[in-house]
């Protein structure tokens, strides 16, 4: 008859294709019990957002139920996100276990856009997530995330609103006439850190950064202040974007940080009448760089009126629309974002 052991033995042929280790190892199986032709045990993934969830879930109990003797499985599937931040606590931000930066090299590549589609994509998946607007200068998210009251101070900490399941915070959203911020790179430097160390986050799972553009005080400040997780770098298809997100690309690895991959933005257009694909701003340019700079591409994202109307109303399409096709190519991201990070938590738990 088929005992513990041997349904630990057939379920460690079962790896993870993104972390390359099995479920053992990784110690996703817990609560094994194998009583009368029954085995009972609880599937305990890495992140609620899993790109690879359904596959694991076949394959883990396809084994088990091939063993001899067996009747019936009892899978519970559940998750507990696995933390990059340093074991000493060193510079990390209490409660936060993951940091996500998402930059890009020039401006009008629809960053703010994915960063809060990441953020509610992610929310949604069951993670806890919340999303720092670091573009002190043009700061979309309070806009984009349909947030507009002052935050409320408790005890000299910011308690961020929250919207679409995702706790906000902005500078927006206490200079909200039309005045323009103009700010030398110190000022900089301090808003950023601020906004980082005074915002009470609690418990969260993810923190998605959106930094401004290009490669000024804003991001150093954040490489420096707190231990990222990664970054993802967005770009568009044209070379002229490709060029600069490579030089962004550049900054990062020398800081440190990361690179959870590229993502190309406004990659095609889909007709809205028949259907067809087309490549508007020339087509592969963001797998190419990928490749070339040796990191993963996280695909390619629409140019899509949903997508644009629903930002201007302040319901991401990931949570407006959920069901559609374009909240579909977000959350595949998002999820790939979510395996990327995984691996740099195993990763360092290996060095």
């Amino acid at each position: 008859m088929t005992d513990e052991k041997d349904v630990l033995k057939a379920l460690g042929t079962v790896a993870d294709p993104e972390l390359r280790r099995d479920l053992v190892s990784l110690h996703m199986v817990e609560d094994l019990k194998v009583e009368s032709g029954v085995v009972s045990f609880t599937l305990n993934l890495t992140t609620p957002a899993c790109p690879l969830r359904t596959r694991l879930e076949e394959e883990a109990r396809h084994v088990v139920e091939t063993l001899p003797g067996v009747r019936e499985v009892r899978m519970k599937v559940t998750s507990s996100v696995v933390s990059t931040m340093p074991t000493d606590g060193s510079g990390a931000i209490g409660g936060v276990k993951n940091i996500i930066a998402v930059a890009s090299g020039k401006g009008g590549v629809g960053k703010s856009t994915i960063s809060v589609n990441l953020a509610v994509a992610l929310g949604a998946s069951g993670a806890k997530v919340g999303i720092l607007d670091a573009d002190i200068y043009g700061p979309n998210v309070p806009l984009m995330m349909s947030v507009k009251s002052v935050p409320e101070i408790r005890e000299d900490k910011i308690v961020p609103p929250v919207s679409n399941g995702v706790k906000v915070a902005s500078l927006g959203l206490f200079y909200q006439d039309e005045t323009p911020m103009i700010w030398r790179g110190p000022m900089v430097a301090g808003a950023v850190k601020q906004l980082l160390t005074q915002v009470e986050w609690g418990e969260l799972d993810y923190l998605v950064i959106d930094l401004p553009p290009g490669t000024g005080d804003a991001s150093l400040t954040l490489a420096q202040t707190v231990p990222l997780s990664g970054v993802v770098i967005v770009t568009t298809p044209q070379d002229a974007a490709l060029n600069i997100a490579a030089k962004a690309l550049a900054m990062f690895r020398k800081l440190n940080v990361p690179i959870l991959g590229v993502v190309e933005n406004m990659s095609y257009f889909v007709c809205p009448k028949c259907g067809e694909k087309s490549y508007i701003f020339s087509s592969g340019g963001g797998r190419r760089v990928a490749q070339q700079l040796n990191v993963d591409f996280l695909g390619e994202l629409p140019l899509d009126i949903t997508v644009r109307e629903q930002t201007d109303l302040g319901a991401p399409v990931v949570s407006a629309k959920p069901d559609s096709a374009q909240a579909a190519a977000f959350k595949e991201f998002a999820f790939r974002v979510a395996g990327m990070v995984s691996i740099v938590a195993y990763a360092k738990e290996s060095q």
